[in-house]
């Protein structure tokens, strides 16, 4: 079974690698990152380089798809491009075609949301909507073959999610435990329905900053 991770500059590092994690130690899994071209491609903090082998071309067929999220993909996703161009071209062959986080804008930009639930980033749910999708804000959302994930973080519940249902429930679990996936937050404020209003609203502040600067092409003055 070959897994193919879609990757593009400013992609966010867990969206991936998380699930990479998970998919690495699945059976019979042949796990494959690509991009737009064979080469190095960043991530949304400019800390992260990945040299990436395999280009979306080479990759035609993967049997599952996966896409990160990042803030650019607000973008990506209005212009539309290669990555866009790869998922819609590979879904119809695909057993499923999967995203993290804002990764499901780019699902949504190749049609394959409309009608259906799913999920993203709390503060995209907008985004969502604009391509016809049922916004919700659960952890892992599946619908038909399409399977969707909530922000960053959520990429592992859904790595092992797809791991249950390719090869059942204690192959997950084996996994679960290999990598030690235990979760036990010191804090009970990582969904907006559960944070505090004041936690909300700053990072919502954060998050809008950050969307305006990557429109105006402005770097973070924190990462310069």
């Amino acid at each position: 079974m070959q897994i193919a991770i879609g990757l593009y500059d400013g992609f966010a590092a867990l969206d991936a690698v998380g699930p990479y994690a998970v998919f690495a130690n699945l059976p019979g899994a042949t796990v494959v990152f690509c991009a737009e071209s064979a080469g190095r491609v960043t991530d949304e903090d400019g800390a992260l380089r990945l040299d990436v082998e395999r280009s979306f071309h080479d990759l035609p067929a993967p049997d599952v798809l996966l896409v990160p999220g990042g803030t650019i993909t607000r973008r990506l996703a209005e212009e539309g491009g290669a990555i866009v161009e790869w998922i819609r071209a590979a879904h119809p062959t695909t057993v499923y075609t999967t995203s993290v986080c804002t990764g499901a804008l780019l699902l949504g930009a190749a049609g394959l949301l409309t009608g259906r639930r799913a999920t993203t980033h709390w503060l995209a749910y907008h985004h969502l909507r604009r391509h016809g999708a049922e916004a919700t804000e659960e952890r892992v959302v599946t619908d038909g073959k399409v399977m969707t994930a909530a922000g960053v973080s959520a990429g592992i519940d859904l790595a092992l999610t797809l791991a249950a249902r390719l090869q059942g429930p204690a192959v997950a679990q084996a996994i679960q435990l290999g990598i030690e996936y235990d979760p036990q937050p010191p804090f009970d404020a990582g969904a907006p329905s559960k944070a505090p209003a004041e936690v909300r609203a700053a990072v919502t502040e954060v998050m809008a900053a950050a969307e305006a600067r990557m429109r105006a092409g402005t770097p973070d003055p924190a990462r310069r």
